[in-house]
Protein backbone atom coordinates (compact mmCIF):
# COMPACT_ATOMS: atom_id res chain seq x y z
CA UNK A 1 0.00 0.00 0.00
CA UNK A 2 1.52 3.86 -0.94
CA UNK A 3 2.65 5.16 2.11
CA UNK A 4 3.30 1.77 4.09
CA UNK A 5 7.10 1.50 3.57
CA UNK A 6 9.63 4.63 3.78
CA UNK A 7 13.62 4.36 2.95
CA UNK A 8 15.80 4.27 5.64
CA UNK A 9 16.68 6.74 8.22
CA UNK A 10 12.77 8.62 7.12
CA UNK A 11 11.70 10.19 10.02
CA UNK A 12 8.15 9.04 11.78
CA UNK A 13 4.67 10.48 10.69
CA UNK A 14 3.15 12.91 13.89
CA UNK A 15 1.18 15.08 11.94
CA UNK A 16 -0.09 17.07 14.61
CA UNK A 17 0.29 17.76 18.35
CA UNK A 18 -1.03 15.17 20.52
CA UNK A 19 -1.39 12.49 17.74
CA UNK A 20 0.72 9.21 18.29
CA UNK A 21 3.66 8.68 16.22
CA UNK A 22 2.77 6.69 12.96
CA UNK A 23 6.14 4.56 12.12
CA UNK A 24 6.46 2.96 8.76
CA UNK A 25 8.73 0.33 7.03
CA UNK A 26 12.38 0.71 6.41
CA UNK A 27 13.23 -0.63 3.05
CA UNK A 28 16.18 -0.46 1.08
CA UNK A 29 14.89 0.58 -2.01
CA UNK A 30 11.67 2.29 -2.99
CA UNK A 31 10.23 -0.44 -4.82
CA UNK A 32 12.08 -3.13 -2.60
CA UNK A 33 10.09 -6.30 -0.48
CA UNK A 34 7.92 -4.78 2.35
CA UNK A 35 8.84 -7.52 4.69
CA UNK A 36 11.68 -7.97 7.11
CA UNK A 37 12.66 -10.48 9.92
CA UNK A 38 15.21 -10.40 12.42
CA UNK A 39 15.93 -10.14 16.42
CA UNK A 40 15.06 -7.41 18.87
CA UNK A 41 18.52 -6.32 18.00
CA UNK A 42 18.91 -6.70 14.48
CA UNK A 43 15.56 -4.76 13.93
CA UNK A 44 16.18 -2.27 15.93
CA UNK A 45 15.37 0.12 19.24
CA UNK A 46 11.89 0.42 17.75
CA UNK A 47 11.26 -3.35 18.23
CA UNK A 48 11.04 -2.33 21.65
CA UNK A 49 10.23 1.14 21.94
CA UNK A 50 9.15 2.03 25.64
CA UNK A 51 6.65 4.66 24.24
CA UNK A 52 3.06 4.50 22.47
CA UNK A 53 3.18 4.06 18.75
CA UNK A 54 1.66 2.98 16.22
CA UNK A 55 2.11 0.96 12.32
CA UNK A 56 1.26 0.77 9.37
CA UNK A 57 2.54 -2.63 9.13
CA UNK A 58 2.10 -6.22 10.81
CA UNK A 59 4.45 -7.38 13.21
CA UNK A 60 4.49 -10.69 14.68
CA UNK A 61 6.84 -11.22 17.68
CA UNK A 62 8.06 -14.30 19.35
CA UNK A 63 9.38 -13.78 22.82
CA UNK A 64 12.23 -16.50 24.04
CA UNK A 65 13.71 -14.25 26.75
CA UNK A 66 12.94 -11.36 28.94
CA UNK A 67 11.36 -9.71 31.94
CA UNK A 68 8.96 -6.53 32.40
CA UNK A 69 5.22 -5.75 29.57
CA UNK A 70 3.93 -5.19 27.03
CA UNK A 71 0.88 -3.20 26.41
CA UNK A 72 -1.68 -3.79 23.10
CA UNK A 73 -4.06 -0.78 23.20
CA UNK A 74 -3.97 0.23 27.03
CA UNK A 75 -3.58 -4.12 27.61
CA UNK A 76 -0.77 -5.01 29.90
CA UNK A 77 0.53 -8.43 29.48
CA UNK A 78 3.51 -9.84 31.73
CA UNK A 79 6.20 -11.19 29.96
CA UNK A 80 6.40 -15.14 30.68
CA UNK A 81 8.08 -16.29 27.32
CA UNK A 82 7.94 -17.81 25.27
CA UNK A 83 4.76 -17.01 23.68
CA UNK A 84 3.65 -15.25 19.89
CA UNK A 85 2.00 -11.74 19.26
CA UNK A 86 0.41 -10.37 16.33
CA UNK A 87 0.04 -6.50 16.58
CA UNK A 88 -2.06 -4.77 13.43
CA UNK A 89 -1.41 -2.18 11.72
CA UNK A 90 -2.78 1.04 13.41
CA UNK A 91 -2.89 -0.98 16.96
CA UNK A 92 -1.08 1.12 19.87
CA UNK A 93 1.40 -0.73 21.89
CA UNK A 94 4.65 -0.18 23.43
CA UNK A 95 7.18 -2.29 25.73
CA UNK A 96 7.18 -0.98 29.70
CA UNK A 97 10.55 -2.37 32.27
CA UNK A 98 11.52 -4.66 29.00
CA UNK A 99 14.86 -6.22 30.38
CA UNK A 100 16.74 -9.45 28.35
CA UNK A 101 13.99 -8.84 25.73
CA UNK A 102 15.27 -11.67 22.93
CA UNK A 103 13.62 -13.63 20.11
CA UNK A 104 12.41 -13.00 16.74
CA UNK A 105 10.28 -9.76 15.21
CA UNK A 106 8.73 -10.48 12.06
CA UNK A 107 6.92 -6.93 9.94
CA UNK A 108 5.28 -6.90 6.92
CA UNK A 109 2.88 -4.63 5.16
CA UNK A 110 -0.71 -5.69 3.57
CA UNK A 111 1.01 -5.79 0.36
CA UNK A 112 2.90 -8.71 1.19
CA UNK A 113 -0.37 -10.99 1.95
CA UNK A 114 -1.93 -10.77 -1.67
CA UNK A 115 -0.81 -14.39 -2.43
CA UNK A 116 -2.91 -15.37 0.99
CA UNK A 117 -5.85 -12.78 1.31
CA UNK A 118 -7.59 -14.88 4.01
CA UNK A 119 -4.56 -14.48 6.37
CA UNK A 120 -5.27 -11.10 7.03
CA UNK A 121 -8.66 -12.40 8.91
CA UNK A 122 -6.40 -14.59 10.34
CA UNK A 123 -3.64 -12.27 11.68
CA UNK A 124 -6.70 -9.58 12.58
CA UNK A 125 -7.85 -12.57 15.20
CA UNK A 126 -4.68 -12.72 16.97
CA UNK A 127 -4.27 -9.29 17.01
CA UNK A 128 -7.67 -8.73 18.65
CA UNK A 129 -7.08 -11.32 21.29
CA UNK A 130 -5.08 -11.52 24.53
CA UNK A 131 -1.31 -12.96 24.50
CA UNK A 132 -1.39 -16.65 24.82
CA UNK A 133 1.95 -18.61 25.64
CA UNK A 134 3.42 -21.16 23.66
CA UNK A 135 3.71 -25.16 25.00
CA UNK A 136 6.69 -26.56 24.57
CA UNK A 137 5.54 -28.01 20.95
CA UNK A 138 3.84 -25.26 19.76
CA UNK A 139 7.51 -23.59 20.75
CA UNK A 140 9.72 -25.55 19.05
CA UNK A 141 7.78 -25.60 15.72
CA UNK A 142 7.68 -21.79 15.86
CA UNK A 143 10.80 -21.63 16.23
CA UNK A 144 12.36 -23.68 13.82
CA UNK A 145 9.74 -22.22 11.07
CA UNK A 146 11.08 -18.38 11.80
CA UNK A 147 14.65 -19.78 11.61
CA UNK A 148 13.44 -20.83 8.01
CA UNK A 149 11.99 -17.55 7.44
CA UNK A 150 15.04 -15.84 8.42
CA UNK A 151 17.06 -18.03 6.55
CA UNK A 152 15.57 -17.56 3.31
CA UNK A 153 15.69 -13.53 3.89
CA UNK A 154 19.02 -13.47 4.36
CA UNK A 155 20.20 -15.77 1.93
CA UNK A 156 17.95 -13.84 -0.94
CA UNK A 157 18.64 -16.99 -3.52
CA UNK A 158 16.28 -16.61 -6.52
CA UNK A 159 12.63 -16.66 -5.99
CA UNK A 160 12.90 -16.16 -2.00
CA UNK A 161 10.05 -13.53 -2.45
CA UNK A 162 7.79 -16.54 -3.13
CA UNK A 163 9.38 -18.87 -0.19
CA UNK A 164 9.08 -15.92 2.05
CA UNK A 165 5.16 -15.67 1.44
CA UNK A 166 4.39 -19.29 1.34
CA UNK A 167 6.46 -19.55 4.87
CA UNK A 168 4.63 -16.41 6.49
CA UNK A 169 0.93 -18.56 5.55
CA UNK A 170 2.29 -21.34 7.46
CA UNK A 171 3.48 -19.38 10.15
CA UNK A 172 -0.14 -17.64 10.28
CA UNK A 173 -2.37 -20.97 9.79
CA UNK A 174 -0.49 -22.69 12.47
CA UNK A 175 -0.37 -19.83 15.17
CA UNK A 176 -4.17 -19.27 14.05
CA UNK A 177 -4.88 -23.12 15.70
CA UNK A 178 -1.99 -24.22 17.66
CA UNK A 179 -2.67 -25.08 21.37
CA UNK A 180 -1.28 -22.07 23.75
CA UNK A 181 -1.17 -21.32 27.38
CA UNK A 182 -3.06 -18.09 28.68
CA UNK A 183 -0.13 -14.79 29.08
CA UNK A 184 -1.10 -13.07 32.91
CA UNK A 185 -2.30 -9.84 32.54
CA UNK A 186 -0.71 -7.01 34.28
CA UNK A 187 -2.67 -4.89 36.37
CA UNK A 188 -3.47 -1.60 34.48
CA UNK A 189 -1.81 1.54 36.00
CA UNK A 190 -4.12 3.56 38.29
CA UNK A 191 -6.16 6.13 36.63
CA UNK A 192 -5.28 4.89 33.10
CA UNK A 193 -9.03 4.83 32.48
CA UNK A 194 -9.65 7.86 33.84
CA UNK A 195 -7.65 9.79 31.81
CA UNK A 196 -9.10 8.04 28.43
CA UNK A 197 -12.45 9.47 29.91
CA UNK A 198 -11.30 12.40 30.70
CA UNK A 199 -9.24 13.52 27.27
CA UNK A 200 -12.83 11.60 25.53
CA UNK A 201 -14.40 14.59 27.49
CA UNK A 202 -12.57 17.27 26.12
CA UNK A 203 -12.42 16.19 22.59
CA UNK A 204 -16.44 16.28 22.46
CA UNK A 205 -16.73 18.85 25.14
CA UNK A 206 -14.34 21.58 24.55
CA UNK A 207 -15.60 25.27 23.33
CA UNK A 208 -14.71 24.48 19.84
CA UNK A 209 -15.39 21.00 18.93
CA UNK A 210 -12.29 19.56 17.48
CA UNK A 211 -12.74 18.31 13.70
CA UNK A 212 -14.04 14.62 13.99
CA UNK A 213 -14.58 14.20 17.87
CA UNK A 214 -18.55 13.41 16.46
CA UNK A 215 -17.01 10.23 15.61
CA UNK A 216 -16.55 7.60 18.74
CA UNK A 217 -14.07 5.79 16.09
CA UNK A 218 -11.97 9.26 15.50
CA UNK A 219 -11.63 9.97 19.13
CA UNK A 220 -10.23 6.37 19.83
CA UNK A 221 -7.58 7.07 17.31
CA UNK A 222 -6.38 10.48 18.47
CA UNK A 223 -6.91 9.33 22.21
CA UNK A 224 -4.71 6.00 21.14
CA UNK A 225 -6.93 3.16 22.13
CA UNK A 226 -9.44 0.69 20.48
CA UNK A 227 -12.99 2.00 20.52
CA UNK A 228 -14.16 -1.36 22.77
CA UNK A 229 -11.33 0.03 25.24
CA UNK A 230 -13.07 3.63 24.85
CA UNK A 231 -16.33 2.47 25.65
CA UNK A 232 -15.05 0.47 28.73
CA UNK A 233 -13.17 3.24 30.39
CA UNK A 234 -16.33 6.06 29.47
CA UNK A 235 -18.77 3.67 30.84
CA UNK A 236 -16.65 3.35 33.74
CA UNK A 237 -15.92 6.71 34.56
CA UNK A 238 -19.95 8.34 33.59
CA UNK A 239 -22.06 5.22 33.45
CA UNK A 240 -22.56 6.26 29.63
CA UNK A 241 -21.65 5.00 27.11
CA UNK A 242 -19.65 7.45 24.09
CA UNK A 243 -21.95 7.28 21.90
CA UNK A 244 -24.53 8.30 24.02
CA UNK A 245 -22.12 11.41 25.23
CA UNK A 246 -21.65 12.01 21.54
CA UNK A 247 -25.02 12.88 20.76
CA UNK A 248 -25.90 14.67 24.16
CA UNK A 249 -22.42 17.00 22.99
CA UNK A 250 -24.09 17.45 19.28
CA UNK A 251 -27.03 17.90 20.80
CA UNK A 252 -26.09 21.07 23.26
CA UNK A 253 -23.66 22.42 20.37
CA UNK A 254 -26.62 22.35 18.07
CA UNK A 255 -28.56 24.43 19.97
CA UNK A 256 -26.19 26.67 20.71
CA UNK A 257 -25.43 27.62 17.01
CA UNK A 258 -29.33 27.84 16.64
CA UNK A 259 -29.87 30.14 19.69
CA UNK A 260 -27.02 32.17 19.59
CA UNK A 261 -26.14 32.35 15.99
CA UNK A 262 -27.99 33.46 12.64
CA UNK A 263 -26.30 30.48 10.78
CA UNK A 264 -28.84 28.36 8.72
CA UNK A 265 -29.87 24.81 9.54
CA UNK A 266 -27.72 23.41 6.75
CA UNK A 267 -24.64 24.86 7.96
CA UNK A 268 -25.54 23.95 11.56
CA UNK A 269 -26.00 20.59 10.54
CA UNK A 270 -22.49 20.80 8.58
CA UNK A 271 -21.24 22.06 12.17
CA UNK A 272 -21.98 19.33 14.45
CA UNK A 273 -21.14 16.68 11.67
CA UNK A 274 -23.82 15.93 9.35
CA UNK A 275 -24.03 16.13 5.69
CA UNK A 276 -28.28 15.64 5.60
CA UNK A 277 -29.55 18.43 6.56
CA UNK A 278 -33.04 16.09 7.06
CA UNK A 279 -31.27 13.44 8.91
CA UNK A 280 -30.02 16.20 11.74
CA UNK A 281 -33.88 17.24 11.64
CA UNK A 282 -34.81 14.43 12.87
CA UNK A 283 -32.03 13.80 15.04
CA UNK A 284 -32.77 16.93 16.45
CA UNK A 285 -36.68 16.29 17.02
CA UNK A 286 -35.66 13.40 18.11
CA UNK A 287 -33.01 14.70 20.87
CA UNK A 288 -35.13 17.60 22.09
CA UNK A 289 -38.80 17.01 21.10
CA UNK A 290 -38.51 20.42 18.90
CA UNK A 291 -37.19 21.33 15.34
CA UNK A 292 -34.49 22.79 14.77
CA UNK A 293 -36.66 25.60 13.71
CA UNK A 294 -39.04 25.55 16.60
CA UNK A 295 -36.29 25.76 19.10
CA UNK A 296 -34.84 28.37 17.88
CA UNK A 297 -38.01 30.83 17.25
CA UNK A 298 -38.45 29.60 21.46
CA UNK A 299 -35.15 31.25 22.08
CA UNK A 300 -34.06 27.86 23.32
CA UNK A 301 -35.79 28.65 26.55
CA UNK A 302 -38.13 25.67 26.92
CA UNK A 303 -38.01 21.74 26.38
CA UNK A 304 -34.19 21.61 27.91
CA UNK A 305 -32.33 25.04 26.64
CA UNK A 306 -28.94 25.87 26.94
CA UNK A 307 -28.57 28.24 30.20
CA UNK A 308 -27.37 25.97 32.23
CA UNK A 309 -27.12 22.61 30.60
CA UNK A 310 -23.32 21.27 31.08
CA UNK A 311 -21.69 20.64 28.01
CA UNK A 312 -21.23 16.64 29.19
CA UNK A 313 -21.68 14.86 32.17
CA UNK A 314 -18.57 15.35 34.91
CA UNK A 315 -16.05 12.36 35.13
CA UNK A 316 -15.30 13.11 38.03
CA UNK A 317 -16.15 10.43 40.85
CA UNK A 318 -19.62 11.37 43.01
CA UNK A 319 -18.49 12.40 46.58
CA UNK A 320 -18.95 10.11 49.01
CA UNK A 321 -21.75 10.12 50.80
CA UNK A 322 -21.87 11.29 54.64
Amino acid sequence: MRGTTVLPGTPCDAPREGVLPMHRLEVALPNAMPFAIGTFDTIGPMSRADFPHRHTFWEIVHVTAGRGAHVVDLARWELEPPHLCVIAPGQVHHWEDARGLDGSVVLFTEDFLLDHPGDRDLLLRLSRGPWLGLGPAAHEGTARLLQELSGEYLRAAEGFDSVLRALLHVLVVRAARMPRRPVRAAPAPPGRAAAVAEEFARLIGGPEPEPGSWSVGDCARRIGVTPGYLTEAVKAATGRTPGQLVRAARTHEAKRLLVRTDLTVRQVAGRVGFTDPAYFCRFFRRETGLSPGDFRRGGGTRHGGIHHEPRVPSIDRPAARA
